[in-house]
């Protein structure tokens, strides 16, 4: 399986269940804190500087992006979490919003998390790892600014993100750098072989 990431459109930003497409083809979801570098990874995931727009102020993303690759699959942008300048009745809604899509059993096809390497994972990078457990199906967890550690810090950090999520063997756990690149080829491998899977 080959796909052209310079094939890549924006198709729809989703406030409801009735605008989430259906139409078979393979959805990988991305979730992560508002300021974790989620547009950044889906940027360099594609080899594209400003395809998903990050965002100037973090809790931009408001409702979920979908992003069409070469016609084959799509890359879904859920709301970032856990940004103290939004709203309760903001917050309340976006997770109405992405339990939504995590109660419609047909969509997601792989999930990745995006955790800050930098830092243990947060009550809410943990509550979002439950909901990618309850689903069943396959998810990942990418472990971004890693380029900001030590060589020293790398491992004993990876080692309490595996510990904090409670990842099992099962889930691949992803160093990565947005910035300088690291884990790019790994994720996209990823990808790839789920794609494989379900088209």
């Amino acid at each position: 399986m080959t796909l052209n990431t310079q094939r890549a459109e924006f198709i729809r930003s989703a406030a409801g269940p009735k605008d989430f497409p259906r139409d078979s083809l393979p959805q990988v979801a991305f979730a992560g804190r508002s300021n974790v570098g989620k547009s950044s990874v889906i940027n360099r995931l594609l080899n594209r500087k400003n395809f998903a727009r990050v965002g100037s102020a973090p809790g931009k993303t408001t409702h979920i992006n979908y992003f069409r690759i070469d016609e084959k699959l799509y890359l879904v942008d859920l709301p970032g979490y856990g940004y103290a300048k939004v709203s309760q009745q903001e917050k309340a809604r976006w997770a109405r919003l992405i339990q939504s899509w995590f109660d419609d059993p047909g969509l997601m096809t792989l999930g990745i998390l995006i955790v800050d390497a930098r830092h243990k994972p947060t009550v809410d990078d943990r509550g979002m790892a439950d909901y990618f457990k309850s689903t069943g199906r396959p998810w990942a967890v990418v472990a971004n600014k890693l380029d900001k550690l030590k060589k020293s810090e790398q491992e004993p950090n990876l080692a309490l993100i595996q510990e904090t999520l409670e990842l099992g063997e099962d889930v691949k756990l992803i160093p990565f750098s947005a910035e300088k690149g690291m884990g790019r080829e790994e994720l996209f491998r990823l990808i790839l072989d789920h794609m494989e899977g379900t088209v």
